[in-house]
């Protein structure tokens, strides 16, 4: 009975702390929207590194957003952009941190970040990243205003009434 005690708490234990960890990594998971007049906002808050991740979705499926002020396009990695059933266009060379790559211009039918919500996105399918994160880059940001103080960054969406 005791071995059953100490296994259920290793179990408890192991959830809570994966689940803390992922909490740390993306603070931002349910991101919260405010509405004003003529605009919609969505404040995130940085990680502990100092990103600023977040959940989202593409075309309707969740994704988790790195948000890449310095990327041109959004960039998806290639096994997360099959799953999302995006085509693959004309082949691009890419310059990254890491040097060149090859990559593929596709586009975003619709991107949603909280209730802030854009169209017809021009995005780009990236074979050489790994992980699940998409980058947010200039494509789908300078859509928005966005400003960045203490650990906090604002963007707002301006509206048609």
């Amino acid at each position: 009975m005791l071995v059953l005690a100490w296994g259920a708490g290793l179990l408890l234990a192991t959830h809570f702390f994966g689940q803390w960890e992922n909490e740390q990594r993306n603070p931002n998971q349910s991101p919260t929207s405010s509405r004003g007049d003529g605009y919609i906002e969505v404040r995130l808050a940085s990680n502990g590194q100092g990103h600023f991740v977040s959940s989202g979705q593409i075309n309707g499926e969740t994704v988790l957003f790195l948000l890449d002020t310095g990327a041109t396009d959004v960039a998806i990695p290639a096994g997360l952009a099959k799953s999302l059933g995006l085509k693959r266009g004309a082949p691009v060379t890419l310059s990254t941190a890491n040097g060149l790559s090859n990559g593929y211009r596709t586009h975003l039918e619709r991107l949603q970040l909280g209730d802030i919500v854009l169209h017809d996105v021009r995005a780009l399918v990236a074979p050489g990243m790994d992980g699940d994160e998409v980058l947010l880059g200039m494509s789908a940001l300078k859509q928005l205003e966005f400003t960045q103080r203490d650990g906090t960054l604002v963007l707002r969406q301006t509206t048609t009434q």
